[in-house]
């Protein structure tokens, strides 16, 4: 096997001294990176720019360690020219806003000079999280999105129970679950439509949420062959990890590895190396792409290395 090229690795993700490292999946990609030798670079929050037409960035030399004491230094701030990286990890999360979508713009740039943008930035615009899942419609429970809250009001009454959310939030936000002819619905409805201005999600309400909102990790197009469960606690009916959901591994389902060979061949034509399904039940919820979750917590059960499969992939790119 040819030796490995030390490859210069950027990272444009949320500051990164206040992260949870047991359970944050930029700091496994950082980590493997480190493991194998490559140069990392941290982006400054707010640091891409233009200058002269190239795309830059202002990054500090950057090592990590795993201690929950102390887990990064970084070396001198300078600017560089973002072209001249070998890849770029984008990893900052949503809400994707105007600033993000300027970010994308910047990032596409320098994919243009010749740096490998993971994930690709026009999949980065093209796919929000929720709609993006429309793209494989066969997979997707009985859904409907609109701005007119009669007809969200009338999709409620005509599946009995939804769950209505926001088209931007992330982590369980602002995401309601109601039965039809519930006294606060309208005020609901009013809320999330910025009374008729904003689209809002109404979803059938899926009872298998109570054995979990189901995490499938796809790198390069191809599933990791288990899933994090993120089963609801309590009176909460959210899985989400970030509302209190605990998170168990399971070996995906035929209908899992189902939905994975709809949705993977497609991403991967549109360079998203690395992506999170949302599945409850038999049916895909959500693509995630901007920072997807799961790789530690996924790791730590089964004995995998994602990041590594990642790394593989990012690799084989820059041989």
């Amino acid at each position: 096997m040819p030796p490995r090229r030390t490859l210069d690795i950027a990272v444009v993700m949320d500051p990164i001294g206040a992260i949870r490292i047991a359970k944050d999946s930029t700091f496994a990609m950082l980590l493997e990176a480190q493991r194998r030798g490559h140069r990392m670079h941290y982006v400054r929050p707010g640091g891409l720019g233009l200058r002269a037409g190239r795309a830059t960035a202002v990054c500090a030399p950057l090592s990590v360690i795993e201690d929950p004491s102390g887990w990064f230094s970084l070396g001198a701030y300078a600017e560089t020219a973002l072209g001249g990286m070998d890849a770029v990890l984008m990893r900052t999360d949503p809400p994707v806003d105007a600033d993000y979508l300027h970010d994308t713009h910047i990032l596409a740039l320098a994919q243009r000079e010749g740096a490998l943008i993971v994930n690709d930035p026009q999949g980065l615009r093209d796919l929000n999280e929720k709609l993006g899942a429309f793209l494989f419609r066969e997979c997707c429970p009985p859904t409907l999105v609109s701005r007119d809250i009669k007809a969200l009001r009338a999709f409620v009454a005509e599946q009995g129970e939804c769950v209505l959310k926001p088209l931007d939030g992330m982590g369980g936000q602002s995401i309601f679950r109601v039965r039809a002819g519930e006294a606060n619905l309208n005020v609901i409805l009013e809320t999330l439509t910025a009374n008729g201005h904003s689209l809002a999600l109404a979803q059938r309400y899926l009872p298998e949420i109570v054995d979990g909102d189901k995490r499938i990790l796809l790198v390069d197009g191809e599933p990791v062959p288990y899933c994090l469960a993120r089963i609801p606690q309590g009176d909460e009916f959210r899985g989400n990890l970030a509302t209190g959901g605990r998170g168990v591994g399971r070996p995906l389902s035929e209908r899992d590895r189902w939905i994975a060979a709809q949705v993977g061949p497609e991403l991967k034509r549109r360079g998203m190396l690395f992506v999170g399904l949302d599945v409850i039940g038999n049916w895909l919820t959500e693509v995630n792409v901007t920072s997807p979750t799961c790789i530690r917590e996924l790791d730590k059960q089964f004995g995998l290395n994602i990041a590594g499969l990642l790394f593989d992939a990012i690799e084989a790119r820059r041989a």
